[in-house]
């Protein structure tokens, strides 16, 4: 349960549209990257909701998802009567039902971008994916190095440049923490673990993200869970 204190405003507003009870099902916060970007998001904005996190890996696991959404996989995001399976499509509907909370860049253009950068995130890049997977407590540096991971590291590497020239930022994509850089986080997260080496500007980006408040209890809590997947603990070769 987070335990974000709701300030009378916001309250009134939960109140009055029926949004109260938000519930959030993720994942392993070590390795479950699609879990991360909507926790990640409500955390930093101060959407408050119950967490319930569902190991993966297990006997039961696909039992348990299956209490919330048929699709069998997490994040589900269940909203009243409502239930929402998609990490995307978590983060439009809580931009929708928050407009206040400014969760996309305001400026038309700026908002445009994000969303197109992050439906990119959300259909490609499989090649860094499957060469990088997340664990947040690993440390696999030089690994992962396919020329699919490559094209993937370059291609996002000119995503993070062209948001920060255009904005002008020395901070986030574009400017304030947005649904884009919560989208990104993970990506952020692989680096680390991969030492996958960046310019000073990204890295320093990469930085910044790591010591977002949101992020940073993200990474404090997955080093402290006890679950391991194998899987993902040894890199081959």
């Amino acid at each position: 349960m987070q335990n974000t204190e709701l300030d009378p405003t916001l309250s009134q507003t939960l109140d009055a549209a029926g949004k109260a009870g938000l519930k959030l099902v993720i994942g392993n916060k070590n390795y479950s990257s699609w879990s991360m970007r909507p926790w990640v998001a409500m955390t930093a904005f101060g959407i408050p909701f119950e967490e319930v996190r569902i190991s993966l890996g297990q006997p039961d696991t696909a039992n348990r998802i299956s209490r919330y959404s048929l699709a069998g996989r997490v994040p589900v995001l269940v909203a009243g009567d409502i239930t929402i399976w998609d990490s995307l499509a978590i983060c439009e509907y809580l931009a929708e039902q928050f407009p206040d909370k400014g969760m996309w860049p305001h400026d038309v253009e700026a908002r445009a971008v994000a969303r197109s950068i992050c439906a990119e995130m959300h259909s490609g890049f499989t090649g860094l994916r499957t060469a990088m997977f997340m664990n947040i407590r690993a440390s696999f540096p030089g690994k992962g190095r396919t020329p699919e991971a490559q094209g993937d590291i370059g291609r996002i590497s000119e995503i993070w440049e062209t948001c920060l020239e255009r904005s002008g930022s020395q901070g986030f994509l574009f400017g304030d923490f947005s649904i884009a850089d919560a989208f990104y986080a993970p990506v952020a997260m692989r680096f680390r673990t991969f030492g996958v080496w960046l310019p000073p500007v990204l890295q320093g980006y990469v930085d910044r993200v790591a010591a977002h408040p949101a992020v940073a209890q993200w990474i404090e809590e997955a080093v402290a869970e006890q679950d391991r997947l194998d899987k993902y603990e040894t890199y081959p070769g």
